[in-house]
């Protein structure tokens, strides 16, 4: 039992080497930088992991150049070559990442779409499939029903017919 399950978690770990050499033929010529999110050579801008495994973009010969510029004194780079730099580390800054997409607009018009799909539906149903409702349901059917169930005396401890004095013949305060 305890060689199967030493077999199996090697098996894993095979699987995991031979995917993290399959990503490393997928990921050009980018540097390397660190383990990620995952363990995999991939690149995501997050917010809670703000360190990917790659960098964002390849390695140029311009690129090249600047990292061995940035080696020595910071104060002799440009503005220009700092950003780069930072470039091509990275795709966003922090403040592009947590920018507003404006994504609500469509959801929100996506569900006033719906909603008035659904209340067409429902006129149309009511023109179209619905019969006219029964003459029971009409207001003098009503009250001549009310004033048969108070002169059959339907349900008198608890019912309609509790609340009617009989005596007095009105409804009760």
């Amino acid at each position: 039992m305890a060689s199967r399950l030493l077999f199996s978690s090697l098996r894993q770990v095979q699987k995991l080497q031979k995917a993290c050499i399959h990503g490393r033929s997928r990921i050009g010529n980018r540097e390397v930088v660190g383990f990620g999110y995952n363990g995999q050579y991939s690149y995501q801008d997050r917010v809670d992991f703000p360190m990917p495994a790659i960098r964002f973009k390849e390695s140029t010969p311009d690129i090249v150049a600047l990292r061995e510029k940035e080696k020595g004194d910071w104060r002799k780079l440009t503005l220009e070559e700092k950003k780069a730099l930072y470039r091509a580390s990275f795709c966003l800054t922090f403040s592009e990442i947590n920018a507003p997409t404006g994504e609500w607009k469509s959801i929100v018009g996506l569900a006033c779409v719906f909603m008035s799909i659904g209340i067409w539906i429902v006129i149309l149903e009511k023109l179209f499939v619905y019969k006219e409702l029964p003459a029971s349901f009409s207001e003098e059917s009503k009250k001549a029903q009310l004033k048969r169930m108070i002169d059959l005396r339907v349900n008198p401890i608890e019912g309609i017919g509790s609340k009617y004095d009989y005596e007095k013949g009105e409804w009760k305060k």
